[in-house]
């Protein structure tokens, strides 16, 4: 007996491994760029969001408002967006006494963001945020290897049995953690496709001293389906970490989220000043030199991915 259920009436729960894969091949073949979202943080804090407060708390308080700012990315022309767990392993949550909510934190903003995609009719991939873990790899710190891959794989068991296309793993600074969160997802999801960025905010490096080079060699070799930086000091910093990856690896798809400008410290807070006009002509310079999939991270907003995307469609 066949299964006649299409795509459009499956319930919710978990994509199936082959789907998840015909998903993310059908957005990178549809053309040379692929438009990710923005800052969800950025977002949040215009919505009222206290700082020091967790983000992923949202999921469920305020869960309209976690919808409507995905919307907004996806009139601006995401096709890739990510959910809002950046924080959203166990211990981060411990900070705020959440690390035994991981999945109901995880789960929902998968959730959340399936709903608003398909609400929208959109074809755009639904992809779980993965952060750092918020301790330091041994020998530096206390975090071993084997604990971090059980600490990001908890967080990914929870994404996929939301809904997740793809697994988006950022920000990291440490060659030794992202390994651990690549390995952790595919203890969950074997097949899954996975971003991996890391963030070269310190003289080209990251802040514990990867080059550009040897991140994508690495991160090529563990199977990453995209490679590439994100957050840092603006899109001076970011489109020479792209040109020397597209270099080293000729051949990987290359991503890139730069924040909007450098950021400026204000009030006790960091402030970011590009407009969405300087934003359109990062993404044409990043794309030039060699991302694929470029969205934008800390300050930008969805008129800066609608600029992006105008942009790139123009230009």
């Amino acid at each position: 007996m066949t299964d006649q259920t299409t795509e459009q009436e499956r319930p919710p729960g978990p994509v199936p491994p082959e789907l998840q894969r015909a998903r993310w091949n059908a957005i990178i073949k549809a053309g040379p760029t692929t438009i990710a979202d923005g800052a969800m943080g950025t977002m949040l804090f215009a919505s009222g969001l206290q700082f020091g407060d967790p983000p992923e708390f949202w999921n469920l308080t305020q869960p309209d408002v976690i919808r409507r700012i995905h919307r907004g990315y996806l009139d601006a022309g995401s096709r890739i967006l990510l959910t809002n767990t950046f924080g959203g392993n166990r211990l981060r949550m411990s900070l705020h006494g959440n690390e035994h909510r991981v999945s109901e934190f995880n789960q929902m903003a998968a959730l959340l963001l399936r709903a608003e995609v398909e609400s929208a009719g959109s074809d755009a991939l639904v992809a779980g945020d993965i952060g750092p873990s918020g301790s330091i790899m041994m020998p530096i710190g206390t975090l071993d290897f084997d604990e971090a891959v059980d600490v990001f794989a908890e967080q990914a068991t929870a994404l996929v049995a939301g809904g997740v296309d793809v697994v988006w793993i950022e920000t990291m600074s440490d060659l030794q953690e992202i390994r651990a969160a690549i390995a952790g997802v595919r203890q969950v999801a074997p097949s899954i496709p996975v971003i991996a960025t890391m963030t070269f905010d310190t003289r080209g490096h990251t802040m514990m001293g990867v080059k550009p080079e040897a991140a994508v060699h690495a991160l090529a070799e563990w199977g990453a389906d995209g490679i590439g930086g994100n957050c840092g000091n603006g899109p001076a910093e970011i489109i020479p970490v792209i040109t020397k990856m597209r270099i080293a690896e000729p051949d990987v798809t290359l991503v890139a989220k730069s924040n909007a400008g450098m950021p400026e410290l204000v009030d006790m807070m960091a402030v970011y000043r590009a407009e969405p006009a300087a934003m359109a002509d990062y993404a044409i310079q990043i794309r030039d030199a060699g991302a694929s999939i470029i969205g934008a991270c800390c300050g930008s907003t969805p008129a800066h991915l609608a600029a992006m995307a105008e942009a790139l469609r123009t230009r």
